[in-house]
């Protein structure tokens, strides 16, 4: 079987409401054409590369061509974890979870998007809980890192429900315009004290190796 191979095809992440997992090709066709629906007001941008800028036909393909990158080029020191987010069997979402030297370091970086007709209804909130969980519980991380521009308060209203704290600035360039994000962190220890959704893990313990960790090792 592939998932043999490629264990990461059998991870399982559930909230009360939600199931995160890698797609398979028709959901990820599904995920696409939810990008080229919509994710942001065009007269924003809150992505450091505006990648929701293309042509609806062009954004699908890239979300198919970046989820394709990350796999081919996924290593254990360098890794990008894109799971495809469910509401009820349908495809909502993209909840992104990223590591360099995660074995060394113990840091995780997170980021997502939602489609337009499934933002504001706490789904943000709880798929960001799924792969803290993933993180602190399953993978053992010290730390969390995310980030967002100053006119995204959707971004920040989910981070500090679950206790990010200020981590200083960086200065971007997007659409021409300098821009600032505001960097944002959160310690294992201000996760354990925050964290109210239940998360179960299904199918971790034969990627470790893939984070790279040791077999039975979190």
């Amino acid at each position: 079987m592939l998932t043999d191979h490629w264990p990461l095809l059998g991870l399982r992440l559930r909230t009360p409401r939600l199931e995160l997992r890698l797609p398979a090709d028709d959901e990820l066709a599904a995920l696409a054409d939810l990008a080229a629906q919509g994710v942001h007001e065009p007269d924003r941008m809150p992505f450091i590369v505006p990648w929701t800028d293309l042509p609806p036909a062009q954004r699908a393909r890239s979300v198919v061509q970046h989820h394709w990158l990350c796999r081919g080029n996924w290593s254990p020191d360098d890794w990008a974890l894109n799971l495809a987010v469910f509401e009820n069997g349908r495809v909502v979402g993209l909840q992104t979870v990223v590591a360099r030297d995660f074995a060394v370091l113990r840091q995780a970086s997170t980021g997502s998007w939602l489609g337009a007709r499934h933002q504001r209804q706490g789904i943000g909130t709880e798929m960001r809980a799924a792969v803290l969980h993933l993180a602190f519980a399953g993978l053992g991380a010290t730390e969390a890192v995310s980030g967002a521009f100053e006119d995204n308060p959707s971004s920040y209203a989910v981070s500090r429900k679950h206790g990010y704290e200020p981590d200083g600035v960086d200065r971007h360039v997007v659409r021409g315009r300098g821009v600032t994000e505001r960097r944002l962190r959160l310690t294992r220890e201000r996760w354990q004290a925050r964290r109210d959704v239940p998360v179960t893990l299904d199918g971790l313990a034969p990627c470790l190796p893939l984070f790279g960790l040791p077999d039975g090792c979190g």
